[in-house]
């Protein structure tokens, strides 16, 4: 049967969008759960920081064991359980988080409400391995862009109202709630909220189980083993573990007999060892380049330098897009930037995720083959038309939005950008690196509503930042193409790992200071625009003929 005539499952389509929007949900609220730890159980910016580890450490532990698994069988565990069977799994994961979550919160213990999260986002990781494919298998393999750029469309629509509603499950719908007032919260509507989530899980895996319309999606494909690249991501994990292990049993030290200097000290001996986290990936991950171009066999898609410095590129863009979300609330906690509570910073941090929506929206306007005029239009009014929905929902929920108004104008340099970019992926990766690294520094040497929008702005830049540096790093591998798709999604580890390094630097230097962490972010994403550019020309691919397409 031709292409052509190959129709979409709807239902299914319709089924597996709903697993997208979780992702978003549940990732987006973390920004206001961390500076509401932070206070209930009075720790500094880099314990708070945690749960962005434990979230998206998970996601990159459960990657490394699929591709373990994967590479022993030389099969392709998902493709062999099937996408739907392996989505039914992943729910029921983060059911079992959800659960593990409850029980924590029940118990006012921090340490377990990391662990709940680590396993829901160990599902979520599962369930993104399966659903991305299968949604590329429930059609015409030609539309299988816009099925993606949908979900990610949904997805971005959770993040935006993920802040809203954990918001209102902390603190309900007071307008302000101090500092201090938090410690003495009920956390019942906490457990609430994660009923509600467990049984949505639930009820979506059994939705996927018991449907007819929604196909097993199995994919018997035999995978290409890389035993060398599989090693060295071990020795990294164990490595990394390692590190953090040194950091956290500093917290176990009694430090209120410390002086000044001794805290000082204590202070940057926990620096180094994150540094050395970092180390331990950028290390790793040149090493394997180097170890690569030397000798391809056994590194498997890693013998392709555009996919490695993809992997870092990946790993920086993850990071930066959540640190910049999760240390905003310490930021607007400042008095140059409002003296804002926690209890009234989820309008920003709605416009922050939401902003990821405004672009991921313009960026899915390609799919739809739009010319000339028609375009032009789309391109306009799209993001303008995403602009209102996050404010709609934040007014809607109660949240006085008169001081983002302006932020309008962010939106409309965006779509300047958008106009520039061409729809090509190293040419958006610069244009957008640019503009974060731009806002970024506008922000830190401002403070005000000024600064605040210049933060805010890098949800913008990151928003189509995804398709551009997943397309970059897999074209040219051929057979690769999967396994290096699969690095990929291990190097969303970088949201474990950047936003803890900014909120250590924070508790040093300060968390206005502390941004300048994006600032170096966004000059690797685009320098690596411009080495991959360089990189695929030398093996006679045109990036200038491929468009941006597929979504996060």
């Amino acid at each position: 049967m031709s292409s052509n005539h190959v129709k979409t499952n709807y239902p299914a389509l319709y089924t597996l969008i709903t697993v997208f929007f979780f992702w978003g949900f549940i990732a987006a609220g973390n920004s206001i759960f961390i500076p509401f730890c932070k206070s209930y159980f009075s720790l500094d910016q880099f314990q708070s920081q945690l749960v962005d580890f434990a979230f998206y450490t998970a996601y990159y532990i459960g990657a490394l064991l699929l591709f373990a698994f994967g590479n022993s069988i030389g099969n392709d565990v998902v493709g062999k359980w099937g996408y739907k069977r392996s989505i039914v799994y992943g729910l029921l994961f983060s059911a079992l988080g959800a659960g593990a979550m409850i029980i924590a919160v029940e118990a006012n213990v921090y340490a377990g409400m990391l662990l709940g999260l680590f396993i829901v986002a160990l599902g979520f990781s599962l369930q993104q391995t399966a659903a991305q494919p299968f949604a590329i298998l429930l059609g015409d393999p030609k539309t299988g862009a816009s099925r993606v750029n949908l979900g990610g469309g949904i997805n971005s629509f959770g993040t935006t109202i993920g802040p809203i509603v954990v918001a209102l499950a902390l603190f309900g719908t007071a307008a302000s709630v101090s500092e201090d007032q938090i410690k003495s919260l009920a956390l019942n509507k906490v457990i609430f909220l994660y009923v509600g989530v467990g049984l949505l899980f639930l009820a979506a895996a059994a939705l996927f189980f018991f449907s007819k319309k929604v196909p097993d999606g199995r994919a018997n494909e035999p995978i290409e083993k890389a035993n060398k690249a599989l090693k060295m991501l071990v020795l990294m994990t164990i490595l990394l573990a390692a590190c953090f292990v040194s950091i956290f049993r500093t917290y176990q030290i009694d430090t209120t007999t410390y002086d000044q200097l001794q805290i000082e000290a204590l202070e940057q001996y926990r620096m180094y060892w994150l540094f050395g986290a970092l180390a331990v990936v950028v290390g790793g991950l040149l090493f394997s380049y180097v170890s690569a171009q030397k000798k391809a066999e056994g590194w498997g898609a890693m013998q392709y330098p555009q996919l490695v410095l993809g992997m870092l590129a990946i790993f920086t863009y993850v990071g930066v897009e959540v640190a910049i979300g999760s240390n905003l609330g310490s930021l607007l906690n400042l008095k140059e930037f409002g003296s804002l509570q926690s209890s009234e910073i989820a309008p920003y941090i709605s416009m922050y995720w939401g902003s990821l929506m405004i672009g991921r929206w313009a960026g899915a306007i390609s799919v739809f083959n739009l010319k000339g005029i028609n375009k032009t239009i789309a391109l306009i009014v799209i993001p303008l038309i995403a602009f209102a929905v996050i404010l709609g929902v934040n007014i809607i929920s109660g949240k006085d939005m008169k001081p983002l108004y302006y932020y309008v104008f962010c939106v409309l340099l965006q779509i300047g950008a958008f106009f520039l970019s061409q729809d090509k992926p190293a040419r958006t990766l610069m244009i957008f690196g640019s503009f974060g690294m731009l806002a970024m520094l506008v922000g830190l040497f401002s403070s005000g509503t000024i600064a605040i929008y210049a933060f805010l702005a890098g949800g913008l830049a990151c928003s189509i930042m995804w398709p551009a540096i997943f397309t970059l790093s897999v074209l040219g591998l051929g057979k690769y193409t999967s396994q290096g798709s699969a690095f990929l999604i291990m190097m969303i580890l970088g949201g474990g790992i950047i936003p803890p390094i900014q909120g250590k630097l924070s508790d040093i230097m300060g968390i206005h200071q502390s941004y300048f962490v994006a600032v170096i972010c966004f000059a690797y994403l685009t320098l690596f625009a411009v080495l991959a550019k360089s990189i695929l020309k030398k093996q006679n691919i045109d990036v200038d003929d491929v468009e941006v397409e597929g979504s996060h």
